[in-house]
């Protein structure tokens, strides 16, 4: 299969680039995460445009940003945690100023827990949980790979869930 010349893949880019914002765009359902997942998209191909099937580039495109969407959302999914004690608030409603301070307290052993940790698992749930760097920015910053991140922080997480529910269940912690 003979590669794809600039030219040819300029040509794909105009060709379908609003299908696979399109496609982005009905999965992530955020225009701007749509419009960066695009430009992933569009990045894989050109690095990876020799193993496009000749006469199936839309088809390819799209799955493609499919999987450039899912992945986007399966990390959203895993940057976000429901942690003991944040679960029961109904969305709306204003909290009073007395949940407003077990809320700071809560913050408090959860910060307190997150550096209790061991390593790697400290130094990522510092970055991604506390400083709400997202798992790209941390990977920069500590120098692994993304994957490895998702998969410490998805690790540290179970942990910090762990560790706060033994210690309600300790009696350790005021509730």
């Amino acid at each position: 299969m003979a590669i794809m010349e600039e030219g040819p893949f300029s040509h794909l880019v105009e060709q379908y680039e609003r299908l696979v914002y399109t496609v982005c765009r009905q999965l992530v359902r955020d225009g701007a995460a749509a419009e960066d997942l695009t430009q992933e998209t569009f990045l894989s191909a050109y690095l990876h445009r020799q193993s496009i099937p000749a006469g199936y580039e839309r088809q390819w495109l799209a799955r493609v940003a499919a999987n450039k969407a899912k992945d986007y959302l399966q990390s959203a999914y895993q940057r976000h945690t429901v942690l003991p004690g944040d679960e029961g608030m109904p969305p709306g409603l204003a909290p009073s100023a007395e949940e407003i301070a077990l809320g700071r307290g809560r913050a408090a052993e959860i910060r307190a827990a997150v550096e209790a940790m061991r390593e790697p698992y400290h130094l990522v749930c510092r970055l991604c949980l506390l400083e709400e760097k997202s798992p790209e920015e941390a990977a920069l910053a500590l120098g692994r790979p993304v994957k490895t991140i998702h998969t410490q922080l998805s690790r540290g997480k179970r942990l910090l869930r762990e560790a706060l529910e033994r210690r309600e269940t300790d009696g350790t912690v005021p509730r």
